[in-house]
């Protein structure tokens, strides 16, 4: 599965790093804590979060994460966005809960296997 391909499953909005969105995807992280994900988060997951700030980028380029998912409507600040850019690292948004959208992301990874 690739990064494009959850954006239209799951109805996720691309706020920048659009290069990056032929990247596969094998599964996602959940998690607001920027030391958990550092030591948590693998490689080529999803990272679903509520941070919006510039770090995010640093973490997610660090552990060659396949996109950030911002939740609740959250927007990236616009260092954040060029960082993305410059990564090629999207950042997808949703109006959606934390719970909700790992759920649907659950759902749909589970049925591709």
């Amino acid at each position: 599965m690739r990064v494009c391909d959850l954006v239209g499953q799951l109805n996720l909005k691309v706020f920048c790093g659009e290069q990056g969105l032929q990247k596969k995807v094998t599964g996602a992280y959940v998690s607001d804590l920027m030391s958990d994900v550092m030591g948590n988060v693998k490689e080529d997951e999803l990272w679903i979060t509520l941070q919006t700030h510039k770090n995010i980028m640093a973490i997610a380029s660090l552990k060659e994460v396949a996109a950030v998912v911002l939740v609740k409507g959250y927007r990236p600040e616009q260092a954040t966005i060029d960082q993305s850019n410059k990564e090629g690292i999207p950042i997808l948004g949703t109006h959606l809960q934390t719970f909700e959208i790992a759920g649907l992301l659950y759902d749909l990874m589970k049925n591709r296997e």
